[in-house]
């Protein structure tokens, strides 16, 4: 099998014109024309992830988040980045990443996050302009869905805080009502605090949120920012389904690595 055949049914899931401009979703690293002995899936790619995928005898590694996302000037070992391409290229072991195109498609990472949560009736948050010609309908960001029975705020998270593992869940006031309709973002979704508040959000769920946009929901909303990492955990997980289903047979590893670089103190 090629590198080649594993990109095909990666990007039939999650078509690469579907990543946002600022992007560097596809082949990273490595030919497609390359014979693939095995994927390893991750959330991350660092050099931990990258042995470990040498070790386990994986010559392609497919991360949701690209290993290169700014411009490189150098590529050394004095800086992660430099650290795992050196090893890759040097080990033969190519590199895919599969981004924002994953976070925009219904089934993908929000997908996920709405089914782990159990969320029902899910429809996109943020369609992509419908003005321009669209040839991937239901496309765009984030998901708001329904849970089947409402929940008081603190039933909701501690349901949240045991389902995703989040050691901290910062949140904003909550509004005075039962929480059922729920917003979802995997990774940094404050770009989507105002399309949960328009679209009637008891809850929106996301990470990386700032300090001053918890107060941008005023008391309508619940607004939780359960960590970047936590929120996505589980993409691991949907690209392990997605390529086992296309290649039963075939060697498709998840990482043992846990990669959440952010550490939590608590007593």
């Amino acid at each position: 099998m090629k590198i080649a055949d594993i990109i095909n049914v990666l990007q039939t899931a999650a078509p690469l014109a579907l990543q946002e401009s600022y992007d560097n979703a596809g082949l990273i690293l490595g030919s497609p024309e390359l014979t693939v002995t095995g994927v390893m899936v991750s959330l991350d790619l660092t050099l931990e992830v990258a042995q470990e995928a040498k070790r386990r005898g994986c010559s392609l590694i497919v991360s949701h988040h690209p290993i290169i996302f700014k411009g490189l000037k150098r590529i050394s070992g004095d800086d992660p980045v430099g650290q795992v391409l050196i090893y890759c290229i040097r080990e033969d072991v190519a590199i895919y990443a599969i981004h924002t195109n994953l976070d925009n498609v219904p089934h993908g990472v929000n997908g996920r996050i709405a089914r782990i949560l159990g969320l029902e009736n899910c429809k996109v948050l943020l369609p992509r302009d419908s003005g321009q010609t669209n040839p991937y309908p239901g496309a765009g960001s984030g998901l708001l869905g329904t849970l089947p029975e409402p929940l008081s705020f603190s039933a909701f998270l501690a349901r949240v805080r045991t389902l995703f593992g989040s050691t901290v869940i910062r949140h904003s006031a909550p509004a005075p009502r039962p929480i059922q309709r729920v917003a979802v973002c995997g990774g940094a979704g404050s770009f989507l605090i105002s399309n949960a508040l328009e679209a009637g959000a008891d809850a929106f769920l996301t990470g990386d949120l700032k300090y001053h946009e918890f107060f941008e929901p005023n008391g309508r909303m619940l607004l939780a920012d359960i960590g970047h990492y936590e929120s996505e955990q589980y993409t691991s997980d949907l690209l392990e389904e997605l390529l086992k289903e296309k290649f039963p047979t075939f060697a498709v590893l998840k990482t043992t690595v846990v990669t959440n670089p952010i550490h939590y103190f608590y007593s």
